[in-house]
C-alpha cells in the first residue's frame, strides 16, 4: 500500500466502476439468479381512465397451461392495508385496484405463470366487466366543483389548500410602482432510465416475513409504507438492492407499489415472484412529475428591484398520492424566492388530483416547476419595462456578504458570490458574443433571442420540509420532524484491507470513486485499496427513513457520513500506531500505507500491521479501545430544524447556485428551436471530483432540453394516454444536445465537512426556462407553456412582432 502526498479529493479522476461497466460486467437487478422455483409475473392494467370494476372472471386464464395464479384487488385487499398518504384524506390505494380504476395503466390483475410468456398469453382469457365513467383530466377542471370525483369519499379532486405569508407582501403591493402577472403551465413528463423496474420477492411463513431485491432507489421513508401495507413490523421486510441501476432520475422510488404487490404474490403462491417492467408500462404507468400550473405576481419598483411576490400554485398529482407525495409542491417552499434576496412573499399551495398517472419524484423535484414561473418572471419584467433582463436579475440577487442567508419561507441559504459568479459567467466576452450573434441574426431578419436564468440548487433534504403541509397546530399534535440521517460504514479487515458501505444507491453516479477518494485520503492509502460495496440490505446494513438517492444528498450527506467513519478509524488506528513507536498520538502521521511519527518519518509502521493489531493481538490494544476495526457514522446536520410555528423552514441542508446564458434560433418554417450557443455557470461548494461533476452537470442539461423542447405525456379529455411509445413520447438523442460551455466557482459550504453541496439537478432546473426566456425574446411574445414543440412554436409565432435589433441588447456589468 503506498500513495502520492497529493490528495485524491479534488481530483478529476476517472470512474473507478467505469471499467467493468464498458466491459458489460454491470450487476443489474436482472442479471442476478433467482431461485429454480421463481414464477415470473404480468400484469393487466386498466383501459380506462375512470370505470367501475363490475366483475372479474379468472376461471378461464387460470386454466391456461403453465399459469400458476391469477390476483385480482379482492385478493389483495384480504392481506394488506391501503398505502399511507401524507394527506389526511381518503385518497385509498392498494397496489391492485379494487372496486374502481382511475387511471390508464392502472394494474387490475396480477397473472403469475412459469414464464413471462405464458403470463402475458394468459391475460387474453381474464375477462373484466368495467362500467365506464366520466373522467377528470384537465388539472383545473379537475379542481372545480363540477368535475367528476376521483375519490369520491374525499368529496373534492381539490384536497389541499394552505397559504402561506411571509413578512407583508400586502403593503409592498400597495406602494409597489408597478405589479405584473404571469401565468405559467409546467407539463407532466419523465426522464427514462434504460433499465426499468424489476422485483423478486420471496415470502417466508416460517416467520411471516418479505426477502424482496429490487432496484429501489428510496427515500427509505417509504419502507415503513411497505410494512405496514403488508401488515408486517419493518424488521420483517428485508430490501436489498443492486450494485448498479440503469438509470433512475428519481423515477425507481415508484417500484415500491408493486414491491408490495410482489411480495403478496408470494404469499398467495407460496413461491418466489419476479416481475420485470416492459417499456410500454414504464411510459403509461411508472410514474411522472406533476404539472403545475402557476399565476405568479411581483410587485416592482420602477428600477426593476421585485419586493413582493405571490405565488398560487395548482400542482396535479394524478390518480393517488404515493409517499412522499406532495414533495415537489413543498420541497423548494423555503427557497421559493430562489437566489433573489425578496422578503416579502405570499403562497397559496393547492394539491389536485386527476385520472391521471400518479405523480412522483422526477428529477429537479420541484425546482423545474418553480424556476419556470419565477425565472419567466425576471424576463417578463425587464420586457415590460424595457430593461436588460440581466440587469433585472443582478438587482435582485442575494448580496455576497449576506451568507448565511436566511430567506423569507426559511431556508438558510449557506454561502455564495452571486454577483461574482455572473461575472465570471458573462467575462472573456461570452456575452458580448451572445450580443454580437443576436444583433448580426436579426439584422438579417432571423428570429434570434437571448435567454438567462439564475437558480439556487438544493440538496440533501429535510425530512421536515412536508409537515409545512399541516398546521402548525396539526404538527405540535404529531410531533416535530426534522433532519435527515445519513449513514456509512467503513471496515478495516484483518489483514488491513479497507471497504467501505453505505446508504445510497448508485445510478451512474460515480458513488464508488467518490467514495474510495475520500477514505483513501482520510487514511493515507491509495484509491484501489479501497473496496466499495454498494449493494444494500436493510437486515445487514445500517439505514434511516433518510437514506436512498435522491434530492442531491449523497455528497452533503453521504460522503460526510463515511468521512466522519473513517475519521474514527484513522483515531483509532492512530492510538495504536502512537503505542507502537512510542510517541504522541498528535504527532501521527498517515501518508504512504504507512503510519509514522511526523517529526520522525523513519519510525514507522505499515498500515496493515497496525490494523491487524486490533483484530490479531487486542490484548496490545491501548486501555479502553475496543477490539475489531469497524466504525459506523450517522450524519444529521442541527441546521435542519422543524417548522417554526410560522411555517418558516430550511428545506435542505446546501444550496449551490447556477447561472444560465443561452441564445437561441427559431426558424419560422418548421418552427424547431436551435440552440446556438449555450453557457452554464456552476457554484457547488468544493468539487470533490470535477468530472463526475461535469458528468452530472451535462446529464441534467440533456435532461432540460428534453423538458424545454420536446417531452410531454398527453391525455386525451377522456384521459386516454397519448404517448405511450418514443415515436410520440419525445426525448433528445445526441443531435438534439449540444455541448455547453460549463464553467465553476467554489464557495465551500460552511454547513458541512467537506465543504461540498449537493449537486446533478441544477441544470434540469435552469435550462427549461432559459431556454424559454430564450425564445420569448426571439419572438417577442409571453411564453408560458412548456414544452416549446413545433406546434406551441407556431402559435406564438402567429401571436407576437418578432423582437428588433438591438432590444435589450445593453450588456449588464
Amino acid at each position: 500500500m503506498t500513495k502520492s502526498t497529493v490528495p485524491n479529493v479534488g481530483q478529476p479522476l476517472e470512474r473507478t466502476e467505469d471499467l467493468r461497466l464498458l466491459r458489460g460486467r454491470g450487476r443489474y437487478a436482472d442479471d442476478l439468479p433467482v431461485s429454480p422455483r421463481t414464477l415470473n409475473a404480468a400484469i393487466l392494467r386498466s383501459p380506462y381512465a375512470h370505470a367501475e370494476i363490475e366483475s372479474i372472471d379468472v376461471a378461464e386464464a387460470l386454466s391456461r397451461p403453465g399459469v400458476f395464479a391469477v390476483i385480482t384487488g379482492a385478493d389483495i385487499q384480504a392481506l394488506s392495508d391501503p398505502f399511507l398518504v401524507v394527506l389526511r384524506q381518503p385518497l385509498h390505494q392498494w397496489s391492485l385496484a379494487v372496486g374502481r380504476v382511475r387511471y390508464v395503466g392502472e394494474p387490475v390483475v396480477l397473472v403469475i405463470a412459469d414464464d413471462r410468456y405464458l403470463a402475458e398469453d394468459a391475460m387474453d382469457y381474464v375477462r373484466i366487466d368495467y362500467k365506464q365513467l366520466p373522467a377528470a383530466v384537465d388539472s383545473l377542471q379537475a379542481a372545480g366543483d363540477k368535475a367528476p370525483l376521483v375519490h369520491e369519499e374525499a368529496g373534492s379532486n381539490l384536497v389541499s389548500v394552505r397559504d402561506f405569508t411571509y413578512g407583508d407582501p400586502d403593503t409592498a403591493f400597495a406602494q409597489a410602482d408597478h405589479r405584473f402577472s404571469l401565468t405559467t403551465h409546467f407539463p407532466r413528463h419523465s426522464y427514462m432510465p434504460m433499465e426499468n423496474f424489476v422485483v423478486v420477492a420471496e415470502y417466508s411463513a416460517d416467520d411471516n416475513s418479505y426477502d424482496v431485491f429490487s432496484n429501489f432507489q428510496g427515500p427509505y421513508s417509504t419502507h415503513p409504507v411497505m410494512s405496514r401495507a403488508l401488515r408486517v413490523p419493518g424488521s420483517r421486510l428485508r430490501l436489498r438492492t443492486p450494485r448498479d441501476s440503469g438509470g433512475s432520475f428519481g423515477i425507481k422510488l415508484a417500484v415500491f407499489p408493486y414491491i408490495v404487490l410482489m411480495s403478496l404474490a408470494s404469499r398467495i403462491t407460496g413461491r418466489p415472484i419476479r416481475w420485470i417492467e416492459d417499456r410500454y408500462e414504464h411510459l403509461i404507468a411508472a410514474n411522472s412529475c406533476p404539472n403545475r400550473i402557476t399565476t405568479l405576481e411581483a410587485a416592482v419598483r420602477k428600477d426593476g428591484v421585485i419586493t413582493a411576490l405571490r405565488f398560487d400554485q395548482l400542482e396535479d398529482y394524478g390518480a393517488y398520492l404515493r409517499a412522499p407525495m406532495p414533495g415537489p409542491l413543498y420541497r423548494m417552499q423555503g427557497a421559493i424566492t430562489g437566489a433573489y434576496a425578496i422578503t416579502n412573499v405570499a403562497v397559496t399551495n393547492k394539491i389536485v388530483v386527476s385520472n391521471k398517472m400518479p405523480a412522483g419524484l422526477v428529477r429537479g423535484f420541484g425546482g423545474p416547476q418553480l424556476y419556470f414561473a419565477l425565472e419567466r418572471m425576471t424576463s417578463h419584467i425587464a420586457r415590460e419595462l424595457g430593461l436588460d433582463p440581466l440587469d433585472v436579475i443582478r438587482k435582485n440577487l442575494i448580496p455576497a456578504g449576506s451568507f448565511p442567508y436566511r430567506a423569507a419561507a426559511g431556508s438558510l441559504l449557506d454561502s455564495g458570490d452571486y454577483q461574482k459568479a455572473i461575472d465570471i459567467a458573462t467575462s472573456e466576452n461570452r456575452l458580448e458574443d451572445l450580443l454580437r450573434r443576436r444583433d448580426e441574426a436579426r439584422a438579417k431578419g432571423r428570429l434570434y433571442g437571448i435567454g438567462y436564468a439564475a437558480i439556487v440548487e438544493p440538496g440533501m433534504s429535510n425530512m421536515g420540509y412536508l409537515s409545512t403541509l399541516l398546521s402548525a397546530e396539526e404538527r405540535e399534535k404529531s410531533g416535530p420532524k426534522n433532519g435527515a440521517v445519513s449513514m456509512a460504514t467503513v471496515n478495516v479487515e484483518p489483514m488491513g484491507t479497507v471497504s467501505v458501505t453505505a446508504d445510497c444507491m448508485p445510478q451512474g453516479q460515480g458513488y464508488e470513486t467518490i467514495l474510495a477518494q475520500i477514505v483513501s485520503d482520510r487514511l493515507g492509502l491509495r484509491m484501489e485499496d479501497i473496496t466499495v460495496n454498494m449493494e444494500h440490505d436493510t437486515q445487514k446494513d445500517p439505514w434511516s427513513i433518510a437514506a436512498g438517492t435522491y434530492s442531491c444528498r449523497f455528497t452533503p450527506g453521504t460522503a460526510v457520513a463515511a468521512h466522519i467513519a473513517a475519521g474514527k478509524i484513522r483515531d483509532k488506528l492512530a492510538r495504536i500506531a502512537a503505542k507502537n513507536l512510542n510517541t504522541p498520538v498528535q504527532n501521527i502521521e498517515f501518508t504512504g500505507g504507512s503510519i509514522h511519527a511526523r517529526d520522525n518519518p523513519e519510525n514507522s509502521i505499515s498500515f496493515g500491521r497496525v490494523a491487524g493489531t486490533a483484530h490479531w493481538a487486542p490484548a496490545e490494544l491501548p486501555d479502553g479501545m475496543d477490539a475489531g476495526m469497524r466504525e459506523t457514522a450517522s450524519w444529521t446536520p442541527p441546521e435542519l430544524e422543524a417548522p417554526t410555528p410560522g411555517d418558516r423552514i430550511n428545506t435542505s441542508l446546501t444550496y449551490g447556485f447556477v447561472f444560465d446564458m443561452c441564445g437561441v434560433e427559431v426558424d419560422p418554417i418548421t418552427a424547431m428551436v436551435r440552440i446556438d450557443r449555450y453557457i452554464t455557470m456552476h457554484d457547488c461548494g468544493k468539487l470533490l471530483n470535477p468530472l463526475i461533476v461535469e458528468g452530472q452537470v451535462l446529464g441534467a442539461f440533456a435532461q432540460g432540453i428534453g423538458t424545454a423542447l420536446y417531452e410531454e405525456f398527453l391525455y386525451d379529455e377522456d384521459g386516454n394516454f397519448l404517448t405511450g411509445t418514443f415515436a410520440d413520447y419525445l426525448i433528445p438523442t445526441v443531435r438534439e444536445v449540444p455541448r455547453p460551455e460549463i464553467l465553476h466557482m467554489e464557495s465551500p459550504s460552511p454547513f458541512t465537512p467537506l465543504g461540498a453541496k449537493g449537486m446533478a439537478e441544477g441544470s434540469c432546473m435552469s435550462t427549461p426556462v432559459c431556454i424559454a426566456n430564450a425564445v420569448s425574446d426571439a419572438l417577442g411574445v409571453n411564453v408560458q407553456h412548456l414544452p416549446l414543440s413545433p406546434k406551441r412554436i407556431h402559435a406564438l409565432m402567429a401571436e407576437g412582432e418578432p423582437a428588433r435589433p438591438g432590444r435589450h441588447a445593453k450588456a449588464s456589468r
